[in-house]
């Protein structure tokens, strides 16, 4: 997916409703830190393909462990900023709930990005992309602009309903 906003939409749609079981914030950071990969082969004019290694489900579970690991030994520096931004409810969840909101959030983004590229090798060292299937490229961004703006909906929806419940 060329927008990396529409991940981040979708993120917002996919995890919003479930912000109490997953970590929100280690969900949505992980399924748009992987398009750092193609930026940086862009930027830096690398001979590499713009969706390498880090766009594999290897990388998304090591990755994605390992980001939702630092961020929770983060958690005391970060958890007043993710509950302003309503990203964090009250409560505290697992270092588990970190690791895994990290997968999946890598995860999704490999999944919407795996029928779309064919540098695209998802299930690495498989040399193969069983997913590709570029003809469903208009109903994914279909679909996912649809989460998305449920995702910035419901997140504004929150927003305001926050506010109007402080001026009471």
């Amino acid at each position: 997916m060329p927008f990396t906003p529409i991940h981040l939409g979708v993120a917002l749609g996919i995890g919003l409703p479930f912000r109490r079981s997953i970590h929100l914030p280690t969900f949505i950071l992980t399924s748009v830190l992987l398009d750092l990969e193609p930026l940086v082969v862009l930027v830096l004019d690398l001979e590499y393909p713009h969706h390498g290694y880090l766009h594999t489900f290897m990388a998304a579970l090591l990755l994605g462990t390992g980001t939702g690991y630092v961020l929770y030994n983060m958690r005391g520096f970060l958890k007043s900023s993710w509950r302003t931004l309503l990203l964090e409810v009250e409560g505290d969840v697992g270092m588990g709930s970190y690791m895994v909101s990290g997968f999946s959030g890598y995860a999704l983004h490999v999944m919407l990005d795996s029928p779309l590229y064919t540098d695209i090798k998802p299930f690495y060292p498989l040399a193969v992309n069983p997913l590709l299937e570029p003809d469903i490229a208009i109903p994914i961004y279909a679909i996912s602009s649809f989460i998305g703006v449920y995702g910035v909906t419901y997140y504004i929806y929150l927003l305001v309903r926050n506010t109007t419940k402080t001026w009471h």
